[in-house]
């Protein structure tokens, strides 16, 4: 493929950061070594992202900044989560009118949608005279509904709302605008596919967020293998109730494995609740609330544990459970949403979510079978390790991405 001309719409983006900032970021930098890249994002970006690109060399990513006026500079998704949302909804239309004179002046080749990863949020980019790709984006994933019952009020609605919310969107025209113009709109789970193809999307593909750099691989896959005990479970992200932590606790009350450590990483809202569940089961003294960390300190953790157990409910990437094949651990999830499609039955256990109570069984039972078994153990972590080479890495992902934009541009889609 020639280098082509590509616009970016990458609304969280910035250097040194997980989660959506750093796909918009990592997604823009890999890209521009194979194409000429533009990426229209927001100004409070601009002293990370010129800071990281001080003294470099690449002359073929160009960063444009937008934002709206009046309005606080310092939002954060994870303080702001509903005025962050209106903000990236009206940012949507600067930014369009924004990439629509910068077409005028470039005469961009190919538009994509990178960050915000949310299907039922519009991109204003398909209305440019020029191919769109939409995503990776996700957010199609739901709750099983025999799981309701488990949580507390607080919970329920926060998922009756998030429902409304996703209705909501896709009846906006703008979102069914979106699905209409697309030439290809990429998913990040097969739950998100479907919903993408209900509001008028002609053509979907699979496609996670997800991706390591190679130096992370590296780092990662030179972690050793634990052979003495205790024989430790690590869960790491947010403390909230769809990350599904309280099952995870559940179940390592019933694995009863003697000895055994469960350590947990990360703060939010339901940690009082953890820890009084922790009491109640009667583990306290085998579990470990470590906080938030930073990346590094994570990392050492999760080296010094036996598997990744990572119950989430609803979730349509998965960071952790990458980092965690990389590092040659197994992972112990549920079989829906991101996650499933990360990881497969060779590198870890994928354990059905038809209702609470088998879940937690199902988890328990791994969690045994990773305490019993070291040479199955070492298996999965080499075959995951394999898996996040050839399938989670960016130089994998942007080729993937190069063969998409060959496709639109020969109309093959």
């Amino acid at each position: 493929m020639q280098p082509k001309k590509i616009l970016l719409s990458a609304y969280a983006c910035e250097p040194g950061r997980g989660s959506e900032p750093g796909v918009g970021w990592n997604f823009a930098r890999e890209l521009a070594r194979h194409q000429e890249v533009w990426v229209i994002t927001r100004a409070r970006n601009r002293p990370a992202i010129e800071a990281e690109l001080d003294g470099s060399s690449c002359r073929t990513l160009h960063f444009v900044y937008h934002d709206l006026g009046l309005w606080p500079h310092d939002l954060t998704f994870e303080k702001h989560k509903a005025a962050m949302e209106l903000h990236y909804y009206l940012w949507q239309f600067g930014a369009y009118d924004l990439a629509r004179r910068l077409h005028s002046e470039i005469g961009f080749d190919v538009a994509q949608h990178v960050t915000f990863v949310r299907y039922w949020m519009p991109s204003l980019f398909s209305l440019l005279p020029i191919p769109f790709v939409w995503g990776p984006v996700g957010g199609g994933e739901s709750m099983p509904g025999t799981f309701h019952r488990s949580l507390n009020q607080n919970a329920r609605l926060f998922e009756y709302s998030r429902s409304m919310f996703r209705w909501l969107g896709e009846h906006d025209p703008l979102v069914r605008m979106t699905a209409r113009r697309c030439a290809v709109a990429l998913a990040t789970t097969r739950e998100t596919a479907d919903r993408l193809e209900r509001i008028g999307v002609q053509h979907v593909e699979l496609m996670s967020e997800l991706a390591l750099a190679q130096t992370d691989l590296k780092r990662l896959g030179q972690m050793s293998w634990l052979q003495n005990e205790p024989v430790r479970f690590v869960s790491i992200g947010r403390l909230l109730h769809w990350k599904g932590f309280h099952l995870g606790l559940q179940a390592f009350a019933e694995a009863g494995i003697d000895g055994s450590e469960y350590w947990i990483i990360g703060n939010g809202p339901e940690e009082e609740r953890l820890r009084a569940l922790a009491r109640e089961l009667g583990v306290q003294r085998s579990v470990k609330f470590w906080g938030r960390l930073t990346r590094g300190e994570t990392l050492q953790k999760l080296g010094q544990s036996r598997a990744l157990v990572h119950p989430s409910l609803h979730d349509s990437g998965g960071w952790v459970c990458v980092e965690a094949m990389a590092a040659r651990r197994p992972v112990i999830c549920l079989d829906i949403g991101g996650p499933s499609y990360q990881v497969s039955h060779e590198v870890g256990y994928k354990i059905p979510a038809h209702s609470p109570k088998q879940c937690i069984e199902g988890l328990a039972a791994a969690m045994r079978a990773v305490a019993d078994d070291q040479e199955k153990n070492k298996k999965l972590g080499e075959t995951g390790y394999r898996r996040v080479a050839e399938l989670f890495t960016w130089n994998k992902k942007i080729q993937m991405m190069l063969d998409v934009y060959t496709k639109v541009l020969q109309q093959d889609v």
